[in-house]
């Protein structure tokens, strides 16, 4: 069985940071592309990043480019995201997936972790 464990979300003020992780249990996670989304109140499950099986190749929604970062380490079995010059329009649950391409789509995705809460005070 699959699992997706996210953790390092919390409260931090505009400006500040926070680093995302994400630990996936029960699949040869090396192989697979994953993603994070973000989900704000009233609003839908939006995309923010993507990275292939290698970690070489990387997609991001327009409003994170150079201030967010998503990485990978296959040994650790972890994806992260690093969240630089944060904004109060960064609030939301943060939620990993793993699929079997890489996309921008969260229909394309298999596995979800439960979601961890950011939120950026102004």
């Amino acid at each position: 069985q699959v699992q997706l464990v996210e953790s390092g979300g919390g409260l931090v003020q505009a400006g500040g940071s926070l680093r995302l992780s994400c630990a996936a249990f029960g699949r040869t996670f090396s192989y697979y592309p994953m993603g994070w989304f973000r989900q704000a109140p009233g609003k839908e499950r939006d995309f923010v990043a993507a990275i292939n099986w290698r970690g070489d190749i990387t997609n991001y929604v327009d409003s994170v480019k150079g201030r967010f970062t998503i990485s990978r380490d296959n040994a650790k079995n972890t994806v992260y995201l690093q969240m630089n010059s944060l904004k109060p329009e960064d609030t939301a649950v943060y939620y990993c997936a793993s699929g079997d391409k890489l996309s921008m789509k969260s229909e394309e995705y298999d596995y979800w972790g439960q979601g961890t809460q950011v939120t950026v005070s102004s």
